[in-house]
């Protein structure tokens, strides 16, 4: 029955998209909202989880399509990756918290504040981890370590903790008045981001739809490269 609706509407049907916990909570649902008001019987199930779960999702066909922070050349010959835009970690902090009216800041001044940050074995963490060894410096010392941004963005909520975060997290919603990037520079964090098909593999009509949506969300973003 599904195929049959498929052929009889092609904006009608179920996309199901592999993307990382941190761009699930921006540019996906961006993505999602734009695309779900112009086609509103589309279906969208969400895996988020770390690059390693969802490629394997793809290769194994529970997802149609990744979007995701790209760290290293695509290896898998069976892959095929299309950069949308560049991104980099930023250092955010509460609306009410005392760092954010400062104009500029370096990074070891932060070494004693209360910091969340993702755990250093999964790759957001890694360049996290890296990013502070650039500047000659151990981690801080964390008090909550989760790759859950939602919990982390709870935390930046009561004005005393720390945390980074890609920027896209700031962006999307637009204007959101919870969280304050801080002026610390990140510039080595910067990756890019990209959509990840199976070669030899067909989109269905639905996942072609998202995919376009996909590009013009990005654009904005794209001409910051």
């Amino acid at each position: 029955m599904k195929h049959v609706e498929f052929l009889a509407d092609p904006t009608a049907g179920e996309a199901r998209i592999g993307s990382s916990i941190a761009l699930a909570s921006g540019f996906i649902t961006a993505v999602v909202d734009r695309l779900s008001r112009q086609h509103p019987r589309i279906v969208f199930h969400l895996l988020a989880a770390e690059s390693g779960m969802t490629y394997r999702a793809l290769d194994e066909r529970k997802v149609d399509l990744v979007i995701a922070r790209i760290f290293m050349p695509i290896a898998d010959e069976q892959m095929d990756a299309e950069v949308l835009y560049d991104e980099q970690e930023v250092v955010v902090a509460g609306a009410h918290n005392p760092w954010v009216r400062r104009h500029k800041i370096e990074l070891a001044e932060l070494m004693r504040e209360p910091w969340t940050l993702p755990p250093p074995d999964t790759l957001s963490g890694s360049v996290i981890a890296q990013a502070f060894r650039d500047r000659g410096l151990d981690l801080p010392p964390t008090t909550i370590i989760t790759a859950t941004v939602p919990v982390r963005s709870a935390l930046l909520a009561t004005g005393r903790f720390l945390t980074i975060i890609p920027d896209s997290v700031l962006r999307f919603p637009a204007n959101n008045p919870a969280l304050k990037r801080l002026p610390v520079e990140l510039p080595t964090t910067r990756r890019p981001v990209g959509i990840i098909t199976m070669k030899n593999r067909t989109l269905s009509p639905v996942a072609q739809l998202f995919i376009d949506c996909a590009r013009e969300v990005a654009q904005p973003l794209a001409k910051r490269r």
